[in-house]
């Protein structure tokens, strides 16, 4: 199957594995408008993949995935166009995933931060180097964690522990990741690959009707209970975009990482 999609985000087959690379490694793979647009689009497509039996979602080079592209969201301050069609396309991102059939196995790299750890950690295992870590920074450049972090990592570990890393910003590292149930085990830097591809060769053996049957019943939890904290965050982060807060932030973020 040909697929239609930026170079930012590739698609490679073998067999029936079908691995996803996120492929902006000189900017640490940061969410740009073509990555937005092809993280909402790359589901459906995979699922028309009749070949297709298991997913591999990882990074080019050393990262997984660094966040918004700071270029990008700063455009957002003075085209609320954009900025609005950012919102839309992050909602169909998460239930896009959601509601996908075949297993995804997130082989976490290198940094996974903001919608990349949100992406990252709602795949059904996650497969983290010891040299990764988590973050959801929204907060601290004055947003609310509209993307996926406020809504559904209460679901997943302690309250008190989300409410610390998604207040703060903190990176968390591998260990604590999987410790706190936001990811499934860690994996040396060097062997990472192998052991996605590994697990994924043993998924795509297994009865590909009572897996996906599987997976859309467990995922069941996640979407209904999702379903109005993620459409109260992102309309929150839409308010807080606006906010002169943001705007002050944001800029000396991009004036920082520039020097």
């Amino acid at each position: 199957m040909r697929y239609d999609l930026p170079d930012v985000l590739t698609v490679t087959a073998e067999g029936p594995l079908r691995t996803v690379t996120i492929n902006r490694p000189d900017e640490l793979n940061a969410v740009n408008a073509d990555l937005h647009r092809a993280l909402a689009q790359v589901w459906r497509q995979l699922a028309a993949d009749t070949e297709a039996r298991v997913v591999i979602l990882t990074g080019a080079g050393r990262a997984f995935s660094a966040g918004g592209d700071l270029d990008w969201i700063t455009s957002f301050l003075d085209d609320p166009v954009a900025r609005d069609e950012s919102i839309r396309e992050g909602a169909e991102i998460i239930e896009e995933l959601l509601r996908f059939p075949l297993p995804v196995i997130a082989a976490v790299n290198g940094p996974a931060v903001g919608l990349g750890a949100s992406i990252a950690i709602l795949s059904d295992i996650v497969l983290i180097s010891d040299r990764a870590h988590l973050a959801d920074p929204h907060v601290a450049v004055g947003l609310v964690a509209g993307d996926g972090g406020a809504a559904f990592w209460p679901l997943l570990t302690p309250i008190l522990r989300s409410r610390e890393y998604l207040y703060t910003g903190d990176r968390i590292d591998a260990a604590t990741a999987v410790e706190l149930g936001l990811a499934t085990r860690m994996v040396p830097a060097d062997e990472l690959a192998e052991a996605a591809r590994t697990l994924a060769g043993r998924l795509a053996t297994q009865p590909q009707g009572a897996l996906s049957s599987t997976k859309r019943v467990v995922n069941m939890y996640l979407s209904q209970a999702l379903a109005g904290p993620l459409q109260a965050g992102f309309a929150a982060e839409v308010v807080t975009m606006q906010s002169d807060e943001h705007r002050d932030r944001l800029h000396a973020l991009r004036d920082r990482a520039r020097r």
